[in-house]
């Protein structure tokens, strides 16, 4: 992969349409890709996959990964939050969609290799993205054609076996008992021999059977093998990265983004937003709002603050720009802010020590900034909560106790308290919170998942003014697409504050190489 410097000739992601380059929908990303992109592509390609592979971790905390539920969820998400490409990846390349289908191939390559350069530098990162890149790959092998999947295995050397003849009449009865088919269904289903070491799931699961080393398998458990090697060869690819990725230490722009990509929050902006749900909030409607609207780490400041009369700096500023984010004006916040502190002193007091933080929020004090509101990526990776603090997702930060006890103070089912516990002890907080969301309003309709306080809010005021009665989910905001050179020239210019064009990212591609 390369990158242009500032005088060269921005090239988009189009090439040489060599379809023998992406013969298979599906790849094993053995080779890096040698394109020219501009960093503008580079970070949109990022956030592209970023989307998909938490689609793939909400779906399959959700639903079976075998399950038609799972697979209806990723592609239909996929169409809603116009990320087509991913869904154009499993079609063959014909000489009707031969275009399309090849730079979506292309595009699916390059953005697996960028991710890797963000993904490689941790343990819990390197988890969390073989996993979901694995999950993805085994919904892409199903959904293929059986003559489409062994021209796949054979180009990557996945030769296994078929048992025939004498060796399958001598094993039907072993067949037919071990995989609870009968006699005809196993002699007319297709066996393979492998090497039992490459299967130790259906192993470990007792699914199979074993002889002198050797596992037989039906043709549908194939995949098994597959995402195996898969694994393996991903988890390789990690460390060889990881181990290379000093080299691009001294540009301090791309690692800067590559070292936040895991943290970033990709849905709507709530700084200035509204709408008729998050229009104007006075104060006296806090109260009713929190019970009704608020998603649980708000409720739980909302709450604290009510009791003590008072929050500390984390927790006034998640709450204060959470409270703005809903639409409460500068004006209402310090009468809102003020009524509760002076209960516990004065007004000179309050006046001195934290007027001038809540005007700062609202960009009209210091450098002005208009501060957005915390995305609940955000509040998990932010500082914990220490002694006497109250801020931070609860999901993450409260123990498995406190946070059941907080659960069955909102009437919810034990069933559905248990589900939200175990999500969030598996380390799916958003799901945990988007789970709550649905038991609580009663609503399964949220899909793309909880990713923002303010999304709480605006879901669930949608829901009780009866907008989504019909289950009618908006789709999220896409990311934009790979534009033509002369845009992305005209766009790179504009974003030269944050992003400018390097002058040479050779390094980029040697860390790739070295994959």
């Amino acid at each position: 992969m390369q990158f242009p410097g500032r005088a060269r000739r921005q090239q988009s992601l189009k090439g040489q349409k060599e379809c023998q380059q992406y013969p298979h929908s599906l790849q094993f990303y053995k080779y890096p890709p040698t394109d020219t992109i501009t960093l503008e592509e580079f970070e949109d390609l990022a956030l592209e996959r970023l989307k998909v592979l938490r689609l793939i971790e909400r779906a399959g905390a959700k639903f079976n990964k075998n399950s038609q539920e799972y697979k209806d969820m990723i592609l239909n998400e996929l169409r809603k939050q116009n990320l087509n490409s991913y869904c154009k990846i499993t079609l063959p390349i014909d000489s009707t969609v031969k275009d399309k289908t090849y730079e979506a191939r292309k595009r699916d390559h390059v953005s697996h290799f960028i991710l890797r350069l963000a993904y490689c530098r941790r343990e819990d990162l390197r988890r969390w993205f073989i996993t979901q890149e694995v999950d993805l790959f085994r919904l892409r092998f199903i959904t293929e054609t059986s003559q489409a999947r062994s021209a796949f295995m054979q180009s990557n050397g996945l030769n296994y076996d078929a048992i025939e003849g004498y060796e399958k009449d001598r094993l039907k009865d072993f067949l037919y008992l071990g995989y609870n088919h009968s006699v005809s269904k196993a002699m007319a289903t297709k066996f393979y021999k492998v090497p039992f070491t490459e299967v130790l799931d259906l192993v470990k699961n007792r699914k199979i059977f074993l002889e002198q080393g050797y596992a037989y398998i039906p043709e549908d458990d194939l995949i098994v093998t597959v995402l195996s090697a898969y694994r393996s060869h991903l988890s390789h690819a990690l460390a060889v990265t990881s181990r290379a990725l000093p080299q691009l230490e001294e540009d301090t722009r791309l690692i800067s983004m590559l070292s936040t990509l895991h943290q970033r929050y990709i849905g709507t902006d709530y700084t200035n937003k509204r709408t008729k749900f998050t229009g104007d909030v006075s104060p006296d409607e806090i109260d009713s709002l929190s019970k009704t609207s608020f998603p649980l780490c708000m409720r739980n400041l909302h709450d604290t603050l009510r009791k003590n009369h008072h929050l500390k700096y984390n927790g006034r500023l998640q709450y204060g720009l959470f409270l703005k984010g809903i639409g409460l004006s500068l004006e209402d916040a310090l009468k809102f802010w003020r009524e509760e502190f002076t209960k516990v002193m004065d007004v000179d007091k309050f006046d001195k020590q934290y007027t001038y933080n809540i005007r700062y929020n609202y960009g009209k004090e210091g450098k002005r900034a208009n501060f957005s509101p915390y995305s609940c990526m955000k509040i998990i990776t932010s500082n914990s909560p220490g002694p006497g603090e109250h801020h931070g997702c609860p999901f993450k930060h409260s123990d498995q106790s406190h946070l059941k006890q907080r659960l069955q103070s909102l009437s919810i089912s034990n069933s559905a308290i248990d589900n939200i516990l175990d999500l969030s002890a598996r380390g799916h907080y958003q799901i945990a919170c988007t789970r709550l969301f649905e038991v609580t309003h009663h609503d399964t309709s949220v899909d793309q998942g909880i990713s923002h306080p303010n999304q709480y809010f605006e879901e669930s005021q949608k829901i009780l003014s009866g907008v989504k009665k019909d289950r009618v989910v908006k789709p999220a905001p896409r990311s934009q697409p790979v534009k033509s050179s002369e845009n992305a020239s005209k766009k790179s210019t504009e974003l030269e504050d944050n992003f400018e064009e390097m002058e040479d990212m050779e390094d980029v591609l040697n860390c790739l190489n070295g994959i």
